[in-house]
């Protein structure tokens, strides 16, 4: 039944990206498949449930599916008119309740379509089969019964998510173990996760960072700890299965998985990141990626507009990753080449100093005109982006606040800088002061615990509520104060703070802008992946390669044999350089930079996949196209959902409540849009 794959082996030598494979397949493995071009209806109805909506809408655009001969997209689950003269493509996930609408609209005498074409996301049950086939009157109407093996949101050219937003609920709450969320939630995380392996045709080698609890460790926060086992476990039971099922699937491995969860890093979500795109769903208060801004009418009155900020926006595309200074610089240079050199521009500024057009002039403005408000209104539209950022950061005084926040994760700040800071910043927001200790309770555990955690909550007058927050980072492996000294809370605090730091700033790579220190610790597990010395005890295989065994003892051993002593810091300075793209002289990214791309790829190693569970940040996310560049192998982040920092702090909050999973459910879900 399993079509996955199966018409890309004759594109074999045309390297796509992740999210261009995602887009391929929907497009001309089920849209536009050999056995839809069958159909006699020139145009047909596309019909999905919620979830297949989203994937839809992350991987294609309205336009292409219009191409592709679907003239009405519906939803499952609503009502919807007979359209007997037409057939209909159904994307839909492999539960009972599709299965049954399904039957209800093709079944009987007049059945809605004419004929239907049936794609899974993921693999169907044998019994859901024998279901379908037991209505014998469906069975003629079926003009495909296939498995698309593709359950998963493809966000950026190299990121998916699961969609699984209630994750810290389902399996890191404080009764999550008992919850009857938590089996099915990593169930289906890890047949969404394998089906991104069936879309790429990819057999990884798949690691997870092992289990730290000790054997007699308590059963909740040791079954907390085994959830990376777990799903690996489960990711591997499924891709092992794709070897028979699906054809052409590799036999041997071909890429890297390395599933982790929040534990690794719990300063990623909440510390203020200073990228553009960062900044953007962390200050602008954007649904999911639409921005919304009023414009000014001809009348003069203001109007309201929307607009995507997405990939096919080539400023945005070029822009998203760079530092917000250097974004903000690079957009007044556009501008600045925009009107220098567009030559409706040069004409328009001519009428506005008083000079004459002459009846040329004025046709080449007419000719001219729509591509000029075009990229002039996309100009303008980052320049206002770029213009409430810079304005925030001033208001919020965030340049001091991201300062000390790297400051203290580098030892280069300890209690005595919070305290002088939070005395002398007393009206910065409840939830930056909350996003701060935070990042002071990762980094200094033991000195959030009893009195002292009392005197900094009182200090920066938090609720009880925002220091229950700060201690809920136990459930996710953080504040494990077993390693501290003990300290008591007092005023000699800053003659331990850099031993306090758990890394080495790395002094290979300079600093490009102020606070851009800050790197996600997901990128130097990628670069130690790629260099072999992944240690394999803290991150074990499900499949390890028998000729890799005895390197892998040899390289423990020598680890234990010199393990490093000297102070480390918990980031190193990183230079946003690798992030700025070709750009042609109409002030737009050129597309010859996704050529340039492109052609890179097909010169690049095995792909790295890391999944992480619990939400991904958009610094890791960053990291992923970063690395890509470095390492020369593609990077490719999944995870459960994509965190922005508002959003994270809400989640945490809420798993210290006996029902964390079904008070989740009261955070509004992101709006997806074609």
């Amino acid at each position: 039944m399993s079509e996955s794959g199966s018409s890309r082996g004759a594109r074999a030598g045309d390297y796509k990206t992740f999210r261009q494979t995602s887009r391929d397949r929907l497009l001309h493995e089920m849209l536009q498949s050999p056995k839809v071009k069958e159909s006699e209806s020139a145009w047909k109805v596309l019909i999905m449930d919620k979830f297949t909506v989203k994937i839809m809408s992350y991987s294609c655009r309205m336009a292409d599916i219009t191409d592709a001969g679907i003239s009405l997209v519906e939803d499952l689950f609503k009502r919807r008119q007979p359209m007997a003269s037409m057939d209909a493509i159904y994307f839909i996930q492999p539960s009972k309740e599709n299965i049954i609408m399904f039957l209800s609209d093709m079944s009987g005498r007049c059945p809605l379509y004419k004929k239907a074409y049936v794609y899974f996301s993921s693999p169907i049950p044998k019994e859901l089969v024998s279901y379908i086939k037991n209505d014998s009157s469906v069975i003629p109407r079926i003009g495909a019964l296939s498995e698309m093996n593709l359950e998963y949101c493809a966000i950026d050219s190299q990121g998916f998510i699961t969609d699984h937003e209630m994750t810290l609920g389902d399996l890191y709450g404080e009764s999550a173990q008992n919850a009857p969320n938590y089996s099915s939630c990593l169930n289906m995380m890890a047949i969404r996760i394998a089906t991104a392996f069936a879309s790429m045709q990819e057999l990884p080698y798949v690691r997870y960072r092992a289990a730290k609890s000790s054997s007699n460790a308590a059963s909740e926060a040791s079954s907390r700890d085994l959830i990376p086992t777990k799903l690996a476990a489960e990711v591997w039971n499924f891709i092992s299965k794709y070897k028979t099922t699906i054809p052409d699937f590799p036999q041997k491995e071909t890429c890297d998985l390395l599933i982790v969860d929040r534990s690794i890093d719990l300063i990623a979500p909440v510390i203020h990141e200073w990228t553009y795109d960062a900044m953007c769903h962390d200050l602008l208060n954007m649904d999911g990626n639409k921005y919304t801004y009023e414009v000014p009418r001809k009348s003069g009155s203001m109007t309201v507009k929307e607009v995507l900020l997405e990939d096919h926006d080539p400023i945005w595309l070029e822009l998203r990753h760079a530092h917000i200074a250097d974004a903000s610089e690079r957009l007044h240079d556009k501008m600045m080449s925009f009107r220098l050199n567009n030559k409706a521009a040069q004409l328009q500024q001519t009428a506005k100093d008083g000079g004459e057009l002459s009846t040329r002039d004025l046709k080449k403005i007419a000719q001219a005109l729509p591509q000029y408000n075009d990229q002039m209104e996309k100009l303008s539209l980052h320049v206002e982006i770029a213009g409430r950022i810079n304005t925030l950061i001033s208001d919020l005084k965030l340049r001091d606040l991201g300062k000390l926040e790297q400051d203290i994760i580098f030892g280069d700040a300890g209690a005595k800088e919070l305290i002088n800071f939070l005395r002398t910043n007393q009206n910065l927001s409840q939830e930056n002061k909350l996003r701060l200790l935070m990042i002071y309770a990762c980094v200094y555990p033991e000195k959030i615990e009893g009195d002292a955690g009392i005197k900094l909550m009182q200090l920066a007058k938090l609720s009880t509520e925002d220091m229950s927050t700060v201690s809920n980072l136990k459930y996710l492996g953080g504040l494990d104060t077993k390693k501290a000294s003990g300290v008591n809370f007092s005023l000699k605090f800053d003659t331990q703070k850099r031993n306090h730091a758990a890394r080495k700033e790395r002094e290979d790579e300079e600093e490009a802008w102020q606070l851009s220190r800050f790197y996600p610790m997901l990128e130097e597990l990628v670069e130690k992946l790629n260099k072999g010395e992944l240690q394999k005890k803290e991150y074990p295989y499900m499949n390890e390669p028998a000729l890799m065994k005895h390197a892998a003892e040899y390289t423990s051993a020598s680890a234990q044999k010199s393990p490093d002593h000297a102070p480390h810091s918990i980031r190193s300075r990183r230079t946003p350089t690798w992030a700025k793209q070709r750009v042609s002289d109409d002030g737009n990214s050129s597309d010859s930079v996704l050529r340039h791309a492109s052609s890179d790829c097909k010169r690049m190693g095995q792909r790295i996949f890391v999944f992480m569970i619990g939400g991904a940040t958009r610094s890791e996310l960053r990291s992923a196209h970063k690395l890509t560049a470095k390492i020369r192998r593609e990077v490719i982040i999944g995870s459960s959902s994509l965190e922005d920092p508002p959003l994270f702090i809400k989640k945490l909050k809420l798993l210290s409540s006996k029902q964390a999973s079904e008070t989740a459910k009261q955070i509004p879900a992101s709006n997806f849009y074609f």
